[in-house]
């Protein structure tokens, strides 16, 4: 008789069997990535399909590759520039956040921009100007560089990723959020986790997704559509 873990592991669907493509197959095996986490089974199919994504999901719980590995298949199928832009509270977790996307997206060449705040302001913005597919910032810090870098803007911006969304509105990030959020393009996909859903959460998912009428929401313990 299998244990119940076994029996568990044997219903999670593989990498492979929710849509992930070879190259990325690939640099999972290389990180030593086996198989997906509860919020990576949940998440990756529907982003893949074009939807918005809300995941209410713990530190550790896989969440960064749960919406790096969509956007890096994305960016696969259709090389461009600036592709995407995680938002991150802290600049610890914006270089993590880095590092993840670097290692993944190696087989692709994936060029990633990280805009943080204690950094030298002008080394940002040659950063930018090199046209990176993935940046990934304090809301502080990119909002100093849309408003003071010439050339620098998010018009063609396919991917907004808000992450640890509570902590980023406890941190009193909101109204620098939602100056982001009036620059960016309304036709676009946009993905918000949450360690936990806060009245403040519900109110910045119901700004950012770009239609959260008919999109998906998924959290730890399964999906749920968002209202």
């Amino acid at each position: 008789m299998p244990s119940a873990d076994e029996a568990e592991s044997s219903k999670t669907p593989s990498f492979k069997e929710l849509g992930v493509i070879d190259p990325l197959l690939e640099a999972l095996a290389a990180v030593g990535y086996t198989k997906p986490t509860p919020i990576q089974a949940q998440s990756i199919p529907p982003a893949l399909e074009g939807r918005d994504i809300i995941g209410v999901a713990e530190t550790g719980s896989g969440k960064t590759a749960a919406f790096a590995l969509p956007i890096l298949q994305k960016l696969w199928e259709e090389p461009k520039g600036l592709f995407a832009c995680v938002l991150a509270p802290t600049r610890e977790l914006a270089f993590q956040i880095s590092q993840q996307f670097e290692s993944l997206g190696s087989a692709i060449g994936v060029r990633t921009a990280v805009i943080v705040g204690g950094t030298d302001r002008m080394d940002q913005a040659v950063a930018l100007s090199k046209r990176p597919h993935i940046v990934i910032a304090t809301p502080g810090r990119l909002q100093d560089h849309l408003e003071n870098t010439k050339g620098f803007s998010l018009r063609g911006l396919k991917y907004l990723i808000l992450d640890e969304a509570d902590r980023l509105l406890d941190m009193d990030f909101g109204p620098v959020i939602d100056k982001i959020l009036r620059v960016i393009p309304k036709e676009r996909n946009t993905f918000l986790f949450s360690a936990t859903m806060t009245t403040k959460v519900a109110k910045l998912q119901r700004a950012s997704l770009s239609d959260p009428g008919r999109k998906w929401g998924v959290c730890s313990a399964g999906f749920r559509a968002t209202a």
